[in-house]
């Protein structure tokens, strides 16, 4: 069920609300061009500005109008393990398949707080995926932890952000070949699969996602030639769009194919122009832009 290119849906505001219409538009078009999942209210989702109201407006709406179509892992971190339990709580209530967890952040937990944590997530009895981002959180989950927390039922797999190729064979030995590591890096998502992984929750993947699913499906069906021509058209979208902060050049990228506007939330702010022409430059060489 996990695995593939699924996109770290965008969040698309209009007048500083959720623009609810754009994002159902958008589930749509990841269904029609051949996304392998969805997954709402990560980082790439705004989800340090979204009010607790909003946060769960996103889930609820993608979930319903996804309608099963796709596997949903919804976002519900927090570094407070109460509200982390409440969201996880609401995802599974409203329908998701999973739940996306990134490590308490800010307060800086031992690996035994780490431990416990996801220990009592466990209990909400929704798959979890720990979203392990050491670069923002400043705590990096050990393979040896997540391998004792691949012991738990609900505990099903990883968003790795560490871009350590070797960490991805470490937790394959820890956690072992059926925990669902999942890259967050979309640069390195092919050195990812070669060493086990089975997919990217991929934020270039809101601005071609066909591209990114036919990339994808290369690597599952060992067809590497094709993979490595698909990796060539898609590099400089990748670099291009995280020459700021990776959430704006993604929403800019999508606000020139119409999937949204390009409103983000303070303190975030509109790209440069010269990053605005990096991307455009880049969506040409994708061939997803006249």
């Amino acid at each position: 069920m996990f695995k593939g290119s699924m996109p770290a849906l965008i969040t698309p505001f209009k007048n500083g609300k959720v623009d609810v219409d754009a994002l159902k538009h958008l589930v749509d078009w990841h269904v029609a061009e051949g996304s392998h999942g969805l997954v709402p209210v990560g980082t790439t989702g705004e989800s340090p500005t979204l009010s607790h109201s909003e946060h769960e407006e996103v889930i609820r709406v993608v979930v319903e109008h996804n309608a099963k179509r796709l596997p949903v892992i919804a976002g519900a971190g927090s570094n407070n393990t109460i509200e982390a339990l409440r969201l996880m709580q609401f995802a599974k209530d409203v329908g998701a398949d999973a739940a996306l967890v990134v490590t308490p952040y800010y307060n800086k937990p031992t690996q035994r707080g780490l431990y416990e944590h996801f220990k009592a997530l466990n209990d909400i009895c929704l798959p979890i995926f720990v979203y392990n981002i050491p670069g923002r959180s400043v705590v990096d989950m050990s393979p040896k932890t997540m391998g004792e927390l691949a012991k738990l039922e609900f505990i099903v797999g990883v968003k790795d952000a560490t871009a350590s190729m070797e960490r991805v064979t470490q937790q394959r030995l820890e956690c072992g070949e059926d925990f669902i590591q999942m890259s967050a890096e979309d640069a390195s998502a092919l050195g990812f699969f070669a060493h086990g992984g089975v997919g990217a929750i991929s934020v270039t993947a809101n601005v071609a996602p066909r591209l990114c699913a036919s990339f994808q499906n290369s690597l599952a069906n060992g067809d590497f030639k094709t993979a490595l021509s698909l990796q060539d058209k898609l590099m400089p979208l990748h670099e291009a769009i995280f020459t700021e902060p990776g959430l704006v050049g993604a929403k800019y990228a999508a606000s020139l194919l119409g999937k949204c506007n390009e409103e983000v939330r303070l303190p975030l702010s509109g790209l440069l122009n010269e990053t605005k022409e990096k991307i455009q430059k880049a969506m040409r060489h994708a061939g997803i832009l006249d």
